[in-house]
């Protein structure tokens, strides 16, 4: 009997590969070092792009269930408080890129893809409270243990573990992930608790000077996502802890009164420091390859960072149906379909921070530029990452 692959990782990536390789009838084992599997966090945002993986892995309708479909995509100024910009995400958005714009509460998005894995217990076996501590690649199979001293073999391993991926560290060997400056405080409101004039149905940026602010309705709308970020050489590391209102008060004092009405609202703010790494070429040693964060981390600013890792699994997948068996060389042409793609998302998201936190003339260009610009224009300048070429296949 084959032996199954190993997915190491329990998050958004890591359930997705699972439910890719099942698709195309390939078995994982999902291993994950949390006492029980779960996601944090907040919202995030799906584009176009993403729906297509859905429609692969079979969970567009639960999806449906409980994303949120914005009007538009609208910038504002974070200071002055006026509109720049606003893409509407209408009918002619719709029939550019086939498929919508969404967002989504994250621990939701999780919770459909972990549903959908343990609907097929025979393929996919998802196992918690297992932290991988050591790999060993045999040639005819992989070998993962644990904290605990258990042993799972495998015939190939997947490193879904994220920016820390003990994975990486093991076959890429390239030290901690960069700490970019930026903070980011990450917080729900219930709407009836967010002012009633800034309710929109919008997906909003309000960018200012080396901060921005960004909302948008999750949960069928009963809650708002709001997401402040700012520049900060405060902490060098930090993840989902508790962050500190009076230094948030601060990075955004010269915002407009929307804005700090907004950040008046929360009493509570969870904290990560922004953390990213440069591109790389190579991921893939002999049976083990990386996924997701562990293999191309990115920076939020063009929301497309579990967008990528659901991206990684359906491609993953079609590249093993072709392998027969030889999972270095299926791993090896996943990457060369990969890299460039996500390497570029990498960095254009770095170029978008600098843009969202632009000063001075940077800013005036920004605002005039965007401003100007047609929705026509506004969609094509996205094709390269809404229409990609055809995955999975």
């Amino acid at each position: 009997m084959a032996k199954p692959f190993l997915i190491v990782g329990g998050g958004i990536g890591g359930f997705g590969c699972a439910l890719a390789l099942a698709r195309k009838d390939f078995s994982s084992i999902v291993l994950e070092q949390a006492p029980e599997f779960g996601e944090i966090g907040a919202g995030l945002q799906l584009g176009p792009n993403v729906f297509r993986m859905f429609d692969k892995l079979g969970v567009t309708g639960e999806i449906d269930k409980y994303a949120v479909y914005p009007k538009g995509l609208m910038m504002r100024d974070c200071v002055t408080g006026e509109e720049v910009t606003t893409l509407p995400l209408n009918e002619a958005f719709l029939k550019r890129f086939k498929n919508p714009y969404g967002v989504i509460h994250r621990v939701d998005l999780h919770r459909v893809l972990m549903e959908e894995c343990q609907k097929l217990p025979d393929q996919i076996q998802l196992m918690n409270g297992r932290k991988v501590v050591d790999i060993d690649d045999h040639g005819d199979h992989v070998a993962a243990r644990t904290e605990a001293g258990e042993t799972f073999e495998g015939c190939a391993l997947i490193g879904a573990d994220g920016l820390w991926s003990g994975v990486r560290a093991k076959i890429v060997g390239d030290g901690k992930p960069n700490v970019s400056g930026h903070i980011t405080y990450r917080a729900v409101l219930k709407t009836s608790d967010m002012p009633e004039e800034l309710r929109w149905q919008m997906m909003v940026i309000w960018a200012g000077e080396k901060t921005h602010l960004v909302q948008y309705p999750v949960r069928g709308g009963e809650m708002f996502n709001l997401v402040a970020t700012f520049h900060s050489s405060k902490f060098s590391e930090g993840w989902d802890s508790f962050g500190d209102p009076a230094e948030l008060n601060e990075r955004f004092a010269a915002a407009c009164a929307p804005v700090r009405l907004l950040l008046s609202k929360i009493e509570s703010w969870r904290m990560w420091v922004l953390c990213d790494r440069p591109p790389i070429r190579d991921w893939t040693k002999g049976n083990i390859t990386l996924l997701g964060d562990a293999a191309h981390p990115m920076l939020q600013y063009l929301a497309q960072g579990a967008n990528m890792a659901l991206e990684d699994g359906v491609c993953l997948a079609g590249k093993l149906t072709k392998a027969r068996g030889d999972w270095n060389a299926a791993f090896l042409a996943y990457q060369k379909e990969r890299y460039l793609r996500t390497a570029r998302v990498q960095l254009t998201a770095k170029l978008y921070g600098e843009v969202y936190h632009a000063s001075g003339a940077t800013r005036d260009l920004r605002n005039a530029v965007l401003g100007e610009r047609t929705p026509e224009q506004a969609f094509e300048s996205m094709a390269w990452l809404y229409d990609p070429p055809e995955i999975g296949e």
